[in-house]
């Protein structure tokens, strides 16, 4: 890919990069109030999951995309709320990038196979 095709196709992501953001806030959210890690990795893992159906290219940028949303909220929840997470929860939040690998690659992994089947490239 040259240079003039990657810059051509950075503002078509702008979006999808937003989206990710928004999930990844929304599921920190939820990590900080119901403090459920499961629940957390599920967020995670659908979040990842539909980034990489919608764009399979490099799922590792949505793996960090959202992930790196949960422990931010962890900090803000303890600088700015009264909820003070305990040192688990905080380890825990790092955690959530493991299932959110499963999800974006998975995700990209089925949309190449749907491209695939559909007689794509």
């Amino acid at each position: 890919m040259t240079i003039a095709e990657q810059t051509s196709t950075a503002p078509r992501d702008a979006p999808f990069y937003v989206l990710a953001a928004l999930c990844g806030v929304a599921t920190g959210w939820a990590d900080v109030m119901i403090n459920d890690l499961l629940f957390t990795a599920l967020l995670v893992v659908s979040a990842c999951l539909l980034l990489g159906l919608l764009r399979p290219r490099w799922p590792w940028r949505w793996v960090l995309t959202v992930g790196v949303f949960v422990p931010l909220s962890e900090l803000a929840a303890y600088l700015l709320l009264t909820v003070k997470p305990s040192r688990a929860q905080v380890y825990g939040s790092f955690l959530a990038f493991l299932p959110g690998i499963a999800g974006a690659y998975g995700g990209s992994v089925m949309r190449k196979v749907f491209d695939n089947l559909q007689g794509g490239k």
